[in-house]
């Protein structure tokens, strides 16, 4: 019989694996955490036990980083810029969040390109305005069209009404 090689965390580890599991969206499931943490599932449902049986009542919430507005993104952006991995990472236990979360938030920031945004706004707001004036066009010739055709309409009601006195 093989020893088994029992995998030592740290109790920061654990805190955060616990954090995402308690804070994870509805369509996560604990399976896919824990095969994100490269850890056995039964280690992270064991934990949890753990931390439920020490707490005496329901798991605390942690907070979700979607719940962070864009201004909270980018001053946690701003605030640990240039952290060590350790300090990083305690900052983010302190809040919360992972540093994971913290690298898509800076790379949804980069990915923004203003200029490429306002020449599509730009381009679009041309394109109605050019619809706009077309529409008007057409609505100025339907009208007089409809004016034509109702003036028409009184002069034959009116040429009738003449040759109806002559015929009398």
């Amino acid at each position: 019989m093989m020893p088994m090689n029992k995998r030592r965390y740290s109790k920061d580890f654990r805190e955060q694996a616990l954090s995402k599991v308690y804070s994870r969206p509805d369509e996560q499931n604990i399976d896919d955490i824990a095969t994100e943490l490269h850890m056995n599932v039964g280690t992270l449902k064991g934990w949890m036990r753990k931390a439920t049986k020490d707490q005496k009542g329901p798991p605390r919430q942690a907070v979700k980083a979607a719940d962070f507005t864009l201004a909270e993104r980018l001053l946690a952006l701003n605030q640990t810029h240039g952290m060590t991995e350790e300090a990083l990472n305690g900052w983010c236990r302190q809040r919360g969040i992972f540093a994971q979360d913290l690298a898509q938030w800076h790379k949804a920031f980069c990915a923004v390109e203003p200029t490429s945004t306002a020449r599509q706004e730009a381009a679009t707001l041309r394109e109605l305005r050019q619809t706009n004036v077309q529409l008007q066009r057409e609505m100025h010739r339907k009208d007089k069209a409809l004016a034509e055709a109702a003036a028409l309409l009184v002069l034959q009601k009116k040429f009738r009404a003449l040759w109806a006195d002559e015929d009398a």
